[in-house]
């Protein structure tokens, strides 16, 4: 397969009627959110696309896209490098539609008003999904350490009296 721009929007139909392939690069300054939830993205997002008709009628739209990225390591706040990829299959459906007759092996994507579907947007999307919430590194490669994280050094001479120390009067007082 010929490597080929990936367009930013696709008619599902059309493109599943003529059986469309596309294989490419998507640069990532076009996935801005994507690239502010993490540390940097590493190359350039690898996708590949298969639409066509499946066994029952229905418009599939199935492939895969991966990336390299870089984010910080929740644990040790060093660079975690991360492999973000993920197949997809996809049926459209009309927009306000139900996708309750759709098999379980299609997740549901909704036309937009052309019938058409961004392909970007959607791809970014699941990139997005695949960043671990808390993303750390294994515990046997991280960098963080047991010791104590305190900076300076306790004056133990200094110690302030308890406020609550004329309470104590108070309460032998009365």
């Amino acid at each position: 397969m010929q490597k080929v721009k990936i367009p930013v929007k696709i008619n599902p139909a059309k493109s599943a009627h003529h059986q469309l392939s596309y294989e490419g690069c998507i640069e990532q300054t076009e996935f801005s959110r994507l690239g502010k939830a993490l540390k940097a993205l590493v190359g350039q997002i690898e996708v590949k696309i298969h639409c066509k008709e499946d066994h029952q009628g229905l418009v599939a739209i199935s492939g895969d896209v991966k990336t390299k990225a870089l984010i910080l390591c929740q644990r040790c706040n060093d660079d975690l490098g991360l492999d973000l990829e993920m197949s997809f299959a996809y049926s459209p459906i009309k927009m306000g539609a139900e996708s309750d007759d759709l098999p379980d092996r299609y997740e549901p994507v909704e036309l937009d008003e052309d019938g058409e579907i961004d392909i970007y947007s959607l791809l970014e999307d699941e990139l997005i999904l695949m960043i671990p919430i808390v993303p750390m590194h294994e515990e046997s490669s991280c960098h963080y350490s047991e010791e104590a994280k305190s900076f300076g050094e306790i004056d133990e001479e200094d110690e302030k009296p308890n406020p609550f120390d004329i309470l104590k009067q108070l309460k032998k007082d009365s």
